[in-house]
């Protein structure tokens, strides 16, 4: 695609058609990209699946470079709309963070071709100093952060730093959809849903197993000093 200036519409009716057709062309395109590769996706056939010519794309993305990180960009949006829904109405932390795991692998399970896309950006755009998904994390971070400090001061939660906890859980689902997407879902989302916060919640130690592990990281003067 050549580089050129985008004339956005000034009218409120043609900025709704703008983002309406902005939308569709980005819909197409994250298709198209995920099954052909980033490299072998032509413009010129997401202009023949949309019909129009390519002219049109150049009005809205001056290049392929720049179709493809929008198309990135909009996977992350929707994954935050997504995450967002399903947690309004709920009042409880946990009950939040339950909600948006499941949405979270719910959106990725309905589309794995997502999951392509997020691949190829780390493949092709090596120049970009972070990719999208993890600028939307960063740009998301202090409000999973307020939560868990709520639910350490409400003494919910085990006392220990907030990113450790907000760190290990986004590892643990972005590895997940990954993991899926490589080997096939063997489970539902909801499923994989629950044993990730059953795991995550309730730990896999058994109370007694917790209490031994506890007094075995006492300093061994502690010990000594309630054996006296």
């Amino acid at each position: 695609m050549k580089n050129t200036t985008i004339k956005r519409p000034r009218r409120a009716g043609d900025e709704a058609l703008w983002a309406s057709r902005q939308e569709e062309i980005l819909e197409a395109a994250a298709k198209l990209f995920a099954e052909h590769g980033y490299a072998d996706t032509d413009t010129q056939l997401l202009a023949d699946e949309l019909g129009v010519g390519k002219g049109t794309l150049y009005r809205y993305f001056p290049s392929k470079r720049e179709l493809f990180l929008a198309s990135a960009d909009r996977v992350m949006r929707n994954l935050i709309i997504q995450v967002d829904g399903s947690m309004t109405g709920i009042d409880d932390p946990l009950d939040q963070i339950a909600a948006a795991t499941r949405a979270y692998l719910g959106f990725f399970a309905d589309h794995p071709e997502f999951v392509e896309l997020l691949m190829q950006e780390r493949a092709q755009f090596k120049d970009r100093k972070k990719p999208t998904y993890f600028e939307h994390r960063e740009a998301n971070a202090e409000r999973w952060r307020l939560r868990y400090r709520q639910l350490i001061a409400a003494g919910r939660l085990r006392e220990m730093p907030v990113d450790r906890i907000r760190d290990v859980f986004s590892q643990l689902l972005y590895g997940t959809i990954f993991t899926n997407y490589f080997t096939g879902q063997q489970k539902t989302p909801e499923a994989q849903a629950e044993d990730i916060l059953d795991v995550v919640f309730r730990g896999i130690l058994s109370e007694t197993e917790r209490r031994r592990s506890d007094e075995n990281k006492q300093k061994p003067e502690d010990r000594s000093q309630k054996t006296r």
